[in-house]
């Protein structure tokens, strides 16, 4: 594992649950990590990029309306004036619904359900537009999306799935247009996280109150600092455009850089009993791109 001192990463929706693990982890490997989420949570956000610090890094917090093109323009330029460049985008931020997860179908749901195709799936798009070009000049970086299961198989509901399946070809067709560029785009799929608020809720709830299947499954699921450590591998992976434009699922890529996660396990895949991911076709080497 190379050493991560001078590299910058910017991890949005970092106030929380994955994002906040992958912050925390590439602080501890030595990076300047930016994050960002919404005002609202700028009090979590400035925890995360104190645990940054307290790892090894630099942490540096910034709440914002990460729907606002004005506000992410803004953070592009900054980061490209305190660091001149951009090593890893992790587009994490995400508009979760608490009725997301619940019983029902779509239209028994509130609408701000769909919020999450917004405020997801079009932030991912942003961060990337303003990324891009530092990168490109750069010559490299790795934009990694985060998808999930959901991209190929129910779960979650019509909102979340299209929220990936979008996630996971919106990542095909960048890598495409930036292959030149040697920079790479990426969907990544983690598994289930065993996220901060995760771990308070199973630790402080009496054993006999927790679902049996939560129970039996709670020791497989991965810590969110272990797609830290997977995408800290691609990034200086030599062979890393041969995986641009794919959808990659983390626990195979752990497997591939022979990385454990931070509690010693192997985290699983689940390309079996949830999908794997889809295969975009190339395109036709006869015919110039966009004809």
């Amino acid at each position: 594992m190379s050493d991560q001192a001078g590299k910058a990463v910017l991890v949005t929706g970092a106030s929380r649950g994955l994002g906040r693990g992958v912050a925390r982890q590439f602080g501890r490997l030595g990076a300047t990590v930016y994050v960002t989420s919404r005002a609202s949570s700028a009090v979590l956000l400035a925890e995360t990029a104190a645990e940054v610090t307290a790892g090894g890094g630099k942490g540096v917090a910034v709440p914002m309306d990460q729907h606002d093109p004005t506000a992410v323009e803004a953070l592009f330029r900054r980061i490209r004036e305190e660091t001149g460049k951009l090593d890893i985008l992790v587009n994490n931020a995400a508009a979760v619904a608490p009725e997301l997860a619940r019983p029902g179908a779509f239209w028994e749901k509130p609408l701000a359900v769909g919020d999450i195709i917004e405020v997801g799936l079009h932030t991912n798009y942003m961060a990337a537009y303003f990324a891009a070009p530092l990168m490109v000049e750069c010559r490299q970086g790795l934009i990694a999306n985060i998808s999930f299961y959901g991209a190929v198989t129910y779960f979650h509901g019509p909102a979340y799935g299209a929220a990936k399946a979008g996630t996971d070809k919106m990542s095909f067709d960048m890598a495409l247009e930036l292959r030149a560029h040697d920079v790479a785009c990426i969907s990544l799929w983690p598994g289930f996280v065993y996220s901060d608020e995760l771990a308070k809720f199973a630790e402080t709830l009496p054993k006999d109150r927790l679902p049996p299947t939560l129970a039996a499954a709670l020791p497989q699921f991965e810590r969110p600092e272990f797609t830290a450590l997977v995408l800290n591998a691609l990034h200086d992976d030599p062979k890393l455009m041969e995986l641009s434009g794919q959808a990659l699922i983390g626990a195979e890529l752990g497997q591939r850089y022979g990385l454990r996660d931070i509690d010693g396990k192997q985290p699983a895949a689940y390309r079996e009993t949830m999908g794997a991911p889809l295969t975009f076709l190339p395109p036709d080497p006869k015919r110039p791109m966009g004809a």
